[in-house]
């Protein structure tokens, strides 16, 4: 079967080439690459000395470029490809990462290994494919089948489950490794439960640092420059930058609206009339992610979808088709397969609602005199001249780097990334194309990032090292309140020095309460103070407590005795995953990497722009 797998290679090397040469193309037209700068050594970062290629990177992204397509049937924005641009980058350094720990601990995988794994255990993609499955099950007689059919080796199954195994099984031996000395006694699990459950109620006096002039306290320039010393990561910052952008939308009219319902309806009544729902939904469905599978949508309970599609779902009998039904996204026709309580199985087809055709094409008119006055243009003012000629409003608005730009509640794609992918203040965009509109920004300003210099920042150190001295400075006012409040009463001590003493609801350790968000250690007092005994003071990271607990109530022993095993094993599963992803995280802390994406686009962007 080994030797089947490796006899497909050549089926995936065909569309690996196609692949590389597409998204070789694609890089080149979109700026990605450059003549010379970057070539086919050229490393976008090392990790412990080991390269990771620049065309890895822009490949691995190319192929998660065409997954999303694929699943979204829609455009790349270049928010969504930086995005996967940093995805493929963590990606590909996570990979060498693992790899450099398999040859650390000698973790191998063998032939044999791999052949077990592929007969026994298919990936989830797998094990969700219709194909394969018999009643909405997993069948693994088929899988037994298809994995001996002609078609397998066609397709390149088999080489693609080798390479997916030689991947996955050392990550689980290490993995394996990794979590070996996780326990969860009954002891821990009580203690989980009862941090879930033991509730408490508290009163108390908070002291404010706001009960102390700033003047009342000095900060030195020494501290600051300490502070600064010890703290530089909190002082890095993104790039900022300021554009001007202009929209020309798709905007829908109710005939519009009214064109769509009618084609749903035209649908509803093909289906009626013998056509299958799944053949209709796979021809007409706007889903594409539900439209491959006919429609469906597999098994939901109440919550999981909007509350129009879920009342109209709910009011079906099995077996019936819905009127069209209007949510954010569109028609749908929704067809009931099964209710089993709260539980529905469902199919649907969703047709969303776009401008006709004559309609469209005024749009596409306008976008285009926007294009031909000011796209990708180096002078300010055809940015203005256009909006004059075609009165349209500018917009203007901050930015910042890594994040995705909103104005006024509205998302503006691709603008973002754009600003700092080596644009020049006063250049204009070329002309995005969203599905709900086109899309011209100009960019104003730019504001690199980076470290901020201690005297950007001194002003913010002063301020935070002032209100952790007017903390340490309420002590004592609320040590002498204590006393009070325990020769007396809480309530007393508040009401003589005109403080207001504040009952809080009841609180589990996990959750907390909004009252003491600025003292969160109070929180864990209330579990180990005497009831019904005024504390001392307990210092938090806003404001000095002194509380009382009122009432607290315990967990019921009897309660978690009838689920302790599971809860036992939920514990186990919690701890392995955050134990990985911890031993995963300090990895990549300890690492020597040396991240160059930055250089590297700027050389590509250069090499074109020559």
């Amino acid at each position: 079967m080994l030797q089947a797998m490796r006899a497909s290679a050549k089926y995936i090397w065909i569309i690996i080439v196609i692949l590389f040469i597409g998204g070789f193309l694609l890089a080149q037209t979109s700026g990605l690459l450059g003549r010379a700068p970057v070539t086919s050594t050229t490393a976008v970062a090392t990790v412990n000395g080991e390269d990771i290629l620049a065309t890895t990177w822009y490949q691995t992204t190319q192929n998660l470029e065409q997954e999303e397509t694929q699943r979204s049937n829609q455009s790349i924005s270049l928010d969504q490809r930086q995005r996967l641009m940093d995805q493929a980058y963590d990606q590909l350094v996570s990979d060498a990462l693992l790899r450099q720990e398999y040859r650390r601990r000698g973790i191998t995988v063998t032939d044999d290994e791999i052949l077990q794994a592929a007969r026994f255990s298919p990936p989830p993609q797998l094990m969700q494919a219709p194909d394969l499955q018999t009643d909405g099950q997993f069948d693994p007689a088929k899988y037994q089948r298809f994995l001996q059919s002609p078609l397998a080796k066609q397709q390149g199954l088999l080489y693609q489950l080798e390479q997916y195994y030689r991947t996955e099984i050392p990550k689980e031996k290490l993995f394996d490794q990794v979590v070996t000395d996780v326990y969860v006694s009954d002891e821990q699990s009580w203690r989980r439960f009862q941090d879930l459950h033991d509730s408490a109620q508290v009163t108390f006096v908070g002291f404010e640092p706001d009960r102390i002039q700033d003047s009342a306290v000095r900060v030195s320039d020494d501290e600051i420059r300490a502070y600064y010393d010890t703290h530089k990561k909190l002082f890095e910052r993104p790039g900022m930058a300021k554009v001007s952008i202009l929209i020309i939308p798709r905007a829908v009219t109710s005939a519009d609206s009214a064109a769509v319902r009618a084609h749903a309806l035209a649908l509803r009544a093909r289906i009626l009339g013998g056509e299958k729902f799944e053949d209709v939904a796979k021809a007409e469905s706007a889903d594409s992610s539900t439209g491959v599978n006919g429609g469906a949508l597999g098994k939901g309970v109440k919550g999981r979808f909007v509350p129009t599609f879920e009342a109209a779902a709910y009011a079906l009998k099995p077996g019936e088709i819905s009127q069209p039904v209007l949510t954010p996204f569109g028609y749908h026709l929704i067809r009931l397969d099964e209710r089993k309580g709260d539980t529905l199985t469902l199919h649907h087809i969703l047709l969303r609602i776009q401008q006709s055709d004559s309609a469209a094409t005024r749009t596409d008119r306008r976008a285009d005199s926007l294009a031909r006055i000011a796209a990708s243009s180096d002078q300010p003012g055809k940015f203005d001249q256009a909006a004059r000629e075609l009165h349209i409003p500018i917009l203007r608005s901050p930015v910042v780097e890594g994040n995705a730009l909103t104005i006024n509640g509205q998302f503006i794609p691709s603008v973002g990334p754009w600003a700092f992918q080596g644009t020049r203040p006063g250049e204009t965009s070329e002309l995005f194309d969203a599905e709900d509109g086109y899309y011209l920004a100009r960019l104003d300003s730019l504001t690199p990032g980076g470290l901020q210099s201690i005297d950007q920042v001194k002003g913010d150190i002063r301020a935070y090292l002032t209100r952790q001295k007017k903390l340490d400075a309420l002590i004592p006012q609320a040590r002498n309140f204590a006393k009070v409040a325990a020769a007396s009463s809480l309530e007393s001590a508040a009401k003589l020095m005109n403080l207001q003493p504040i009952t809080t609801k009841y609180f589990t350790r996990v959750t907390g309460v909004q009252d003491l968000v600025q003292a969160p250690e109070a929180v864990g007092a209330a579990y180990t103070l005497p009831l019904h005994t005024v504390s001392e003071p307990i210092r938090g990271t806003g404001m000095v407590v002194v509380e009382r607990v009122d009432n607290r109530i315990p967990a019921n022993r009897t309660a978690f005795e009838s689920q302790k095993e599971t809860l036992r094993q939920q514990a186990l599963n919690q701890l392995r995953r955050q134990k990985i992803n911890e031993f995963l995280t300090n990895l990549k802390a300890v690492a020597k990497i040396d991240d160059r994406r930055k250089q590297v686009e700027a050389s590509a962007r250069t090499s074109v722009a020559q």
